[in-house]
């Protein structure tokens, strides 16, 4: 069973999206709301663990910033998704900047949200079309700068091998490798772009189209 908490201003939504969780049977949301705070104040109160992810409105009426939401959550040990209406790039590419799992449009099919809700409690990332135009606006995306060693490593270590295999595939020794992942990771930090895990690092890679068959701006832990 996936704990999920709904962290939107509209009650509205909530209710929607709760009635579709527990339709699911594979979803139990146990905490709606409307604030952060408040879903903070409630882990405190209750000794509730983190849940395995939290679907939060892009805007919330409390006068909370995108990323003081997404950041707050994430340090508290779960997931987000973001779940907007989606016009507001800026704010989208915001969110993901801060380490927001995805994105999915409220106008999308509840089908959709639910799958989308099952692939980030789960670790994955989520890849769809409002997480691509998202990217796409903004060409901040492309600003590491790796060298064509660090974007081979990446793409290869991101595709999933494990590193001593992507040492053994580029020719290179494991201590070159792991030089190679640990500038990387330094240079998404630089462009405020962190990137602490593997899954991170996928994000990242397919933020910046360097992995097949998917759209961006391609450039020549174990």
């Amino acid at each position: 069973m996936t704990r999920v908490a709904l962290i939107d201003d509209h009650e509205s939504v909530r209710l929607g999206l709760e009635a579709a969780c527990a339709r699911a049977m594979t979803k139990e949301v146990v905490f709606s709301g409307s604030s952060v705070r408040a879903y903070l104040e409630w882990r405190q109160r209750s000794g509730a663990a983190p849940v395995d992810i939290v679907v939060l409105d892009l805007t919330l009426g409390d006068g909370t910033t995108v990323t003081e939401n997404v950041t707050s959550i994430i340090a508290d040990g779960s997931p987000v998704l973001i779940h907007s209406v989606a016009d507001r790039p800026g704010a989208v590419r915001e969110a993901l900047a801060a380490g927001a799992a995805g994105v999915i449009s409220k106008a999308s099919r509840i089908d959709d949200v639910l799958a989308a809700i099952r692939t980030v409690a789960r670790g994955d990332a989520l890849d769809n079309v409002e997480w691509a135009s998202a990217v796409d606006g903004d060409r901040a995306f492309a600003d590491a700068q790796l060298s064509n060693r660090e974007r081979d490593v990446l793409r290869l270590y991101a595709a999933g091998l494990p590193l001593k295999a992507v040492a053994d595939r580029l020719g290179i020794a494991y201590s070159t490798a792991k030089e190679n992942i640990a500038r990387v990771r330094t240079k998404y930090v630089e462009v405020g772009r962190p990137a602490p895990t593997k899954v991170d690092l996928l994000r990242r890679a397919m933020e910046d189209g360097l992995m097949p068959g998917h759209a961006g701006a391609t450039r020549g832990d174990d």
